[in-house]
């Protein structure tokens, strides 16, 4: 088995993938914390303040629910469903070796994490707390930074899907299999890196 520059270069790739995912996982996390300190200590709950009337206000609430409040009475539910997504997102992460992977995984794992954090320490008790959310839009749900991150990882992540750039950096092609058997070969799978 040949462990030279190739196999090198895709371990550097692998590393950096995963660093990448870590930095932007801790990036959303801290901002996602952050602001919902500020809001906690600057707000009182139901408080309403405009930011750029009227498309943006900030609207402090506790959810118990996910989006639009769905499922507020199962709130340990989505404590278990955030750990495992999260649980999952470490392991799978040794496989990555794309830069565009690593950001798109980093932003859910670093929401996930927010609001798992969420679920884990604030009122009512453990494991069942409401998440804070402050950012309110016109007909919209009121949501929070680590929302905001989840969202945009599985919007990069579908992105990425439809683009046919692999968690491991190859690009599948729609062609891959050609009529005559020899193209593929060439052009395939294991052709183009990010």
């Amino acid at each position: 088995m040949d462990t030279t520059p190739d196999a090198s270069a895709g371990s550097r790739r692998r590393l950096r993938a995963i660093a990448l995912l870590a930095l932007v996982a801790a990036c959303a996390y801290t901002a996602d914390q952050l602001t919902k300190l500020w809001v906690t200590s600057t707000m009182v709950e139901g408080q309403r303040i405009p930011v750029l009337p009227p498309l943006l206000q900030w609207y402090y609430i506790r959810n118990s629910g996910a989006a639009f409040s769905i499922g507020e009475g199962v709130t340990w539910l989505f404590t278990i469903i955030m750990t495992v997504v999260s649980a999952a997102i470490l392991v799978y992460a040794r496989k990555i070796r794309s830069f565009w992977w690593g950001v798109a995984l980093g932003l859910v794992l670093g929401g996930a994490l927010g609001n798992l954090t969420d679920r884990l320490f604030r009122e009512p008790s453990f494991g069942v707390g409401h998440v804070v959310d402050f950012i309110s839009l016109p007909n919209f749900a009121i949501f929070n930074v680590a929302d905001s991150a989840v969202v945009c990882g599985v919007a990069l992540v579908s992105l990425l899907t439809l683009w046919g750039l692999s968690p491991d950096g190859t690009r599948q092609r729609r062609e891959e299999a050609s009529a005559d058997g020899g193209e593929a070969g060439r052009g395939g799978a294991a052709g183009d890196h990010d």
